[in-house]
């Protein structure tokens, strides 16, 4: 049976190792701001907006929500692991946010005692926000840095993050399908992905049943080309193209899919009619120094080695210049995170940390070609969790 959330057993186990790590810390408390760790530990999902809004975990007591009123009633629906919710009513308010967490923490027993946090303002500090940090409020309290506490726990997926990541790279492979099918001459990109998104979604929805909710996005399937259409496929992190799709364009896809807030990447690099002399050869180089990474995929590898294989083939063929990224990033909760396959970064590859793999190279003015997989290490190495064609007759569109 496919699951669509992590367990409560598994968020159960996540609090006890970080009551492990408080208590071998010798500290009181872990006090969050970072909406993603308190996702990850909790399974409570909000927006995060320029209201305040934390996470208190104790080393022994009640774990607790603080935040806005307008989250009390959404709490008990999204979790049981949240055991209590302290509220304010709004930013900045007659009495600031962070006075009232203040007075929270002083009720809960934590005024004079020692917390992690991953933020000694007390909030995430977004969209403009403005307050005393938290560190004055309590002035008898010690606040100690442990940003980096959830980051870590959350490098090797578990059994259960690993099958939602599997299922999430299922609907990939139907949503690039569909990109791929609706692509026309004339037709506008958003509006293809708009189409790719819909019916990808309604499919997913009807098959998953009922059960199903995408928890950290607002649709199931985002699929779209962000603008990577023709000669702007040359600038990577393209926003939009002010032109339509046309004949001998080369367009790159890129699909997400939430599965219990966990989500693959999966892109594709597609050429709009028969393929160039040129265009074919950059293709077939971007797919070997794709091919080389993967043979390079091992336990025990460093993260770098798996960057220098791909720079090794780029600049065998001649386009070193044309490399304008590291070849990929770790997976999982956020569309970026930890660790990087970047040449500075030797951190040795562990069985379960899950990645992209998307070298890419990029003439201005030409195109761009990029295609990105997600990938599982393994002990045996490594296991392609998106598997959409790769070939360059496979992504010819006629």
């Amino acid at each position: 049976m496919v699951r669509f959330s992590i367990s409560e057993g598994e968020y159960k186990r996540r609090i006890e190792r970080v009551r492990k790590i408080l208590a071998k810390g010798k500290l009181d408390a872990l006090y969050l701001t970072n909406a993603t760790s308190m996702f990850y530990l909790t399974g409570y999902s909000f927006i995060s907006t320029e209201r305040p809004a934390a996470l208190v975990i104790p080393l022994d007591g009640k774990i607790t929500f603080l935040g806005p009123l307008l989250e009390k009633d959404h709490v008990p629906l999204e979790t049981r692991i949240i055991e209590d919710v302290r509220t304010y009513l709004d930013y900045p308010g007659e009495k600031h946010p962070i006075k009232y967490f203040a007075e929270f923490l002083k009720e809960m027993g934590l005024a004079r005692k020692r917390m992690g946090t991953d933020s000694k303002a007390g909030a995430s500090g977004m969209w403009g926000y403005k307050g005393q940090p938290l560190t004055k409020e309590l002035r008898e309290a010690k606040f100690l840095d442990a940003g980096e506490l959830i980051p870590s726990m959350r490098l090797v997926k578990s059994e259960e993050e690993i099958a939602l990541m599997r299922e999430s790279a299922k609907w990939a492979n139907l949503a690039q399908t569909l990109l791929q099918e609706y692509v026309a001459d004339g037709s506008w990109d958003v509006e293809v992905a708009l189409a790719a998104t819909q019916e990808a979604s309604a499919i997913m929805k009807k098959t998953l049943g009922p059960e199903y909710v995408p928890l950290r996005s607002t649709y199931p399937v985002n699929a779209g080309f962000r603008g990577q259409i023709g000669e702007m496929s040359a600038i990577p992190h393209s926003t939009a193209t002010p032109r339509t799709i046309r004949k001998g364009d080369v367009i790159i896809g890129e699909v997400t899919v939430d599965i219990g807030g966990y989500s693959c990447e999966l892109e594709r690099t597609m050429i709009f009619g028969k393929p160039t002399t040129k265009q074919r050869r950059y293709f077939n180089v971007m797919v070997e120094a794709m091919e080389a990474a993967f043979r390079t995929f091992k336990l025990g590898a460093k993260c770098s080695d798996i960057d220098k294989a791909t720079i090794a083939v780029f600049k065998k063929a001649g386009f070193a210049h044309l490399v304008k990224h590291h070849t990929g990033h770790g997976l999982g909760l956020e569309g970026h995170e930890p660790p990087w396959l970047d040449v500075g970064n030797d951190e040795l590859l562990r069985s379960g940390i899950i990645v992209s793999c998307e070298p890419g190279i990029y003439e201005t003015g030409f195109a761009g070609f990029r295609h990105s997989d997600t990938v599982l290490v393994t002990e045996e190495g490594a296991e392609l969790l998106t598997y959409y064609p790769r070939d360059l007759e496979s992504l010819t569109i006629s």
